[in-house]
């Protein structure tokens, strides 16, 4: 199941889970601006993830920001978040007011070109709050996005605009995977961003 033209806030998905797209909720100027912004002055860094003892490093590069110097560990390694740019607070602040969520934190990737994608997975580590939202922010290049359900195995995409909006909530992450399938044909980098919320620990 393809859906590249949706608009509003309709569910993506057809069971188990919620996935809202609300298309380019800002102007082509000012997603530009974030764009050129976010590439130049974001502290990135590229991946690191350690499978079955081995070490590796991707050409995606990633930043963590946060509320707090919260630490997040995800393909058994940990992150320490750094604080709020401008920047990063008003796009917080603009998804707490679309989505009706409170976020404390969040994850960054910068995709050089459609070559970089990611692999299959669910934002289900212990440290997020379970079925919270994530607020998924894209400006630069448009870049196919998929979902696949954890036992059936049916699929559903969506092409993801320049200062576009996705979210990501309720038993999603349970049950349905996600990508960024790489391509070929896309060239110019994209930054993507991901809202959501830490577990408070201690």
């Amino acid at each position: 199941m393809n859906l590249f033209e949706i608009s509003g806030n309709t569910n993506l998905l057809p069971m188990n889970g919620t996935v809202l797209y609300y298309g380019k909720v800002v102007s082509e100027d000012k997603a530009k601006d974030y764009y050129e912004t976010l590439l130049n002055t974001i502290e990135w860094r590229n991946d690191e993830a350690i499978i079955y003892g081995k070490h590796y490093i991707t050409k995606r590069k990633v930043a963590w920001y946060g509320d707090k110097n919260f630490s997040y560990t995800y393909s058994n390694t940990t992150k320490f978040a750094l604080p709020w740019t401008r920047e990063l607070l008003e796009l917080k602040t603009l998804s707490e007011k679309i989505t009706g969520a409170t976020y404390n934190s969040c994850l960054l990737n910068l995709y050089h070109s459609g070559e970089e994608g990611m692999a299959w997975h669910s934002d289900d580590e212990k440290a997020l709050e379970k079925n919270s939202a994530i607020a998924s922010w894209s400006f630069g290049a448009e870049r196919k996005f998929s979902f696949k359900h954890k036992q059936s195995g049916q699929t559903v995409s969506v092409v993801l605009e320049n200062g576009s909006l996705l979210v990501m909530k309720d038993e999603t992450q349970t049950h349905w995977l996600h990508r960024l399938p790489p391509t070929t044909k896309v060239k110019r980098p994209r930054v993507n961003l991901n809202f959501r919320t830490m577990v408070e620990q201690g």
